[in-house]
């Protein structure tokens, strides 16, 4: 059994170790050798793109990287699956889109903002996930 000097000198100790290792994880996860957001890749475009996505609620129905709401597909590597025409059409389209049941809102975007969105998409599809692959629904893949 431990005196209370030893227990408090056992506490202490530990405590100043973990915040020892916590520090120099975040530095470490921090460096610039750990980022992998790929920035340098990022435009203009893809820019307007986020501000699109936010400002029309995108995130409310669509995930990218897990995040987001779970009615509509996950969009992180939307590019690779569908293609910049099949987004572009949907984005641009003056009816709403109802692939598989769900509706989409109308956006009728100009074709300089549906870039923009592609661009967007793009720039979230080369982001390295570590292998980690975002959820696909089936209805998605269709």
């Amino acid at each position: 059994m431990l005196s209370k000097k030893q227990a408090r000198a056992f506490f202490l100790g530990g405590t100043v170790v973990t915040f020892l290792i916590f520090i120099g994880l975040t530095v470490y996860s921090l460096s610039a050798a750990q980022d992998q957001s790929n920035i340098e890749n990022l435009s203009e475009s893809a820019i307007r793109g986020k501000y699109l996505w936010e400002t029309n609620n995108c995130m409310g129905c669509h995930t990218i990287m897990g995040e987001g709401g779970y009615y509509a597909p996950e969009l992180t590597k939307v590019v690779e699956r569908r293609g910049e025409a099949y987004i572009k059409a949907a984005l641009m389209s003056p009816v709403s889109w109802q692939p598989n049941g769900r509706k989409m809102v109308k956006y009728e975007m100009t074709e300089a903002q549906a870039n923009d969105m592609v661009e967007f998409f793009k720039w979230i599809g080369e982001i390295d996930l570590n292998g980690f692959e975002t959820v696909v629904s089936p209805l998605a893949k269709q």
